[in-house]
């Protein structure tokens, strides 16, 4: 009886459908004749039977008017149900919102790996063309109110987390906005609001996972993001100097050039599901972000690299626009690759990397940082590894990845080269390259 509460707007939609379907029935028995419609049990539906109105033409007219008010009224009604059910949609009509809501989950599986700046703009302009993305986020940060939180509650850095959770959101940018609200006055000053709420959540439900998974359907995120450990680590570093440091913000502070990373505890194990996502994987995204503090803590714990290496699915490190003070000192993109080679050994099938040339306005701050663009150096022994130039630049301010321009780039590189793909998807597929095209 809740259908015919008032208020839902429901029950009108309803009774102009019930309108649609009798003119419907009354235009088909004017056109067929009365007599097709005669029921044989001592009575007979007069109207209904063209008593009314017997012109043929006439029940042309009222099969297309009913027709009309049958779809008229079928569109009225879902509309009224998707916005009661996932909210007012703006200016998106009601076929976007069944394209967002049924198409994507049809898009390719994207496992993206990574943290930082990086991983958000890559999964901002991923969730465009797929929902069936899982971001696996490093944990090792311990500077700002990331480390403030886990210091004095014990969880784990909920920042890139938070960062990567708000890429993903399938809300108004409002509460996108909330969630990365910072306080800058009294006791709170430093500290994010998302961080709060996720600690909060990992508080009252005595488990951090929960407390991201219960984040993501507040933010209605397009995906899900996943840390890429539930234990406590920490980011170390042996530097060409021979001294070691630890801690991720000691590291990013040290003007020596780092030799390799490490992790302690070095045994941490997967988050549970991050090596199924491995595995179900048809593309892994590997970067864009910090080489030595977002890239590598993640492949560094143990089973992830392994599971990468045997995954059939094609596997694309995309190189920073910018090196990083004190971490890819005059790194060139094949560094970047002999880097991860070094730790982790061949995972690599392509690598992306910027070619478009900043303005010198956009690149001076960056001068002052010491920090230059990625050399295109590719002239070292690379072995199979594809090397892919593109112009992935954003026109703002800040010398950095275009996240539409990146997710564009990735996608049409595995349309291009991944092989197998299951016929069922082809028709799916076939739609998100005719949608690449356009664009």
């Amino acid at each position: 009886m809740r259908w015919f509460y008032p208020g839902l707007k429901i029950k009108r939609w309803l009774l102009l459908f019930s309108l649609g379907v009798y003119l419907i029935v009354v235009g088909l028995a004017t056109v067929i004749g009365r007599q097709v419609l005669h029921i044989d049990y001592g009575f007979s539906l007069p109207f209904l039977a063209g008593d009314i109105v017997m012109q043929p033409l006439s029940g042309l007219l009222l099969l297309a008017v009913g027709v009309l008010v049958v779809a008229t009224a079928l569109r009225l009604l879902i509309s009224s149900i998707v916005d009661a059910l996932i909210g007012a949609q703006g200016n998106s009509g009601l076929a976007e919102v069944l394209y967002l809501k049924r198409q994507l989950t049809k898009g390719p599986r994207v496992l993206a790996v990574g943290g930082g700046t990086g991983l958000s703009t890559l999964l901002r302009g991923l969730k465009e063309y797929t929902s069936n993305v899982t971001a696996v986020v490093t944990v090792t940060d311990d500077g700002g109110s990331s480390g403030r939180l886990r210091d004095e509650m014990g969880i784990l850095p909920p920042g890139d987390l938070r960062s990567c959770l708000v890429a993903l959101a399938d809300r108004e940018p409002l509460m996108e906005e909330v969630f990365q609200y910072r306080f800058v006055q009294g006791g709170m000053a430093g500290h994010n609001l998302g961080n709060l709420f996720i600690g909060a959540m990992a508080d009252i439900l005595g488990d951090f996972e929960k407390g991201i998974q219960e984040a993501s359907k507040v933010l209605a995120i397009r995906g899900r993001v996943l840390p890429a450990t539930l234990e406590q680590v920490r980011l170390g570093a042996l530097l060409v100097d021979g001294r070691e440091v630890l801690g991720e913000t000691n590291l990013s502070t040290d003007v020596s050039a780092i030799s390799k990373v490490f992790l302690e505890p070095s045994d941490p194990k997967p988050t549970p599901g991050v090596l199924k996502a491995i595995d179900e994987a048809e593309l892994i995204v590997i970067g864009p972000g910090s080489l030595y503090t977002s890239v590598l803590p993640n492949l560094l714990i143990p089973g992830v690299a392994e599971a990468i290496a045997k995954s059939e699915a094609l596997v694309i490190y995309v190189v920073n626009v910018m090196t990083q003070p004190g971490e890819t000192d005059g790194y060139s993109v094949t560094d970047h690759l002999e880097a991860i080679r070094k730790h982790v050994g061949d995972l690599v099938d392509i690598v992306v990397y910027n070619t478009e040339q900043p303005s010198k306005e956009r690149l001076a701050p960056y001068k002052e940082q010491q920090a230059e663009l990625v050399r295109k150096g590719v002239s070292k022994d690379t072995g199979r590894v594809r090397f892919v130039g593109a112009d992935l630049l954003n026109e703002e301010d800040l010398v950095r990845h275009d996240p539409e321009k990146l997710a564009r780039v990735l996608l049409r590189i595995f349309f291009r080269y991944k092989s197998g793909v299951e016929p069922r998807r082809l028709f799916d597929f076939y739609l998100i390259k005719e949608r690449l095209k356009r664009t």
